[in-house]
């Protein structure tokens, strides 16, 4: 079954597929991917009617930009929907002088952190050099959380809401780009971001899932009010919504803590009385959200895309999602599909 592909993408002229590509696997995350195995996922994702690709000049120090490019730069560029980030510059290194880390076989660039005007117009450039593509529909300032800059975090915010922020409003005012946003892991910065400045979009990593609902207090509402589109990414906590409560699960990238472990165990009952996958309700679940038009998943084998897509178009009863909330496993408050 082919996912939605005409969703509205907040108040921007913008319709996107509600099963998105995320891109971070063909940068090399964890394990290297070869070119052909990455070339056949972008080309199964087409074929299955997904026209919403994400990328960013990290994931694998350009090489997933440099493969998004190589894989769509053949089709028609107003068939599909791009995404990708600032926030860093690849300056050429040697290889044997980068710290790859989390990437393996990555790009032969070293990245810096810089949120300057002068800086995010240069890395919107180099990207479209690195991908080969005429135009990015959007762009996220990437990874100004906590998470990610530590304590560093308030001063790198101020600095991005001055300076990337300027030169993305600039591009939009322009018509060079579509939307711009802010992707991080924590919605509280995106709150902060949408309250300082006129964003369009939001790319959550994980932070609203069948775990995670708390971006429903403040957050969703005020993207809902402000017409803002909500990206939602890791929607599977990292692994824990896809492989359940087995020893080793990962939560944020971390073994899984007890109390996660106990609740996805409460949540996998409800799954085995309805005969509902647990990873078809994660991928579902987000997108019911009004807010939420589109999500990413990354894969890294198209078995394992297939199944993604298998997943997201398995038919879920009405009465599994009453069970979940009269257990007070999901808010009461959140959508459903």
């Amino acid at each position: 079954m082919q996912p939605q592909y005409k969703n509205k993408f907040g108040r921007v002229d913008l319709n996107v597929s509600a099963f998105g590509f995320g891109t971070a696997p063909v940068g090399n995350i964890f394990k290297e991917i070869d070119e052909k195995t990455s070339d056949d996922m972008f080309q199964a994702a087409w074929k299955a009617g997904i026209r919403f690709y994400d990328t960013a000049p990290m994931y694998g120090h350009g090489l997933s930009e440099y493969r998004t490019g190589y894989s769509l730069r053949w089709k028609n560029r107003d068939d599909f929907i791009l995404s990708t980030k600032v926030g860093r510059l690849l300056h050429p290194a040697k290889k044997e002088t980068i710290n790859y880390a989390p990437w393996t076989n990555a790009g032969r660039f070293e990245v810096e952190f810089n949120y300057s005007y002068d800086a995010t117009m240069r890395s919107v450039e180099d990207s479209l050099q690195r991908m080969g593509l005429e135009s990015i529909d959007i762009l996220f300032i990437h990874d100004i959380d906590r998470f990610t800059r530590g304590d560093e975090q308030p001063e790198v915010f101020k600095t991005a809401m001055d300076g990337s922020w300027k030169a993305l409003s600039s591009l939009r005012d322009q018509g060079l780009v579509k939307a711009i946003g802010v992707g991080v892991n924590e919605w509280e910065v995106c709150h902060a971001a949408l309250e300082l400045r006129d964003f369009d979009c939001f790319l959550l990593a994980g932070r609203y899932t069948l775990l995670e609902q708390e971006a429903l207090d403040d957050f969703l509402p005020l993207c809902e009010k402000r017409g803002a589109a909500v990206v939602v990414g890791g929607g599977f906590n990292s692994g824990i919504l896809a492989t359940g409560a087995i020893p080793g699960a990962k939560y944020n990238y971390s073994p899984a803590p007890e109390k996660i472990m106990v609740r996805v165990k409460e949540i996998e009952n409800v799954c085995a009385e309805y005969n509902v996958p647990l990873p078809a309700a994660a991928l579902q679940f987000v997108v019911a959200h009004p807010a939420i038009p589109t999500f990413m998943a990354g894969t890294r084998t198209v078995e394992q895309l297939e199944q993604n897509l298998n997943w997201f178009s398995y038919e879920i009863p009405n009465e599994f999602w009453k069970t979940l909330k009269s257990k007070n496993l999901i808010s009461e408050e959140a959508p459903t599909p």
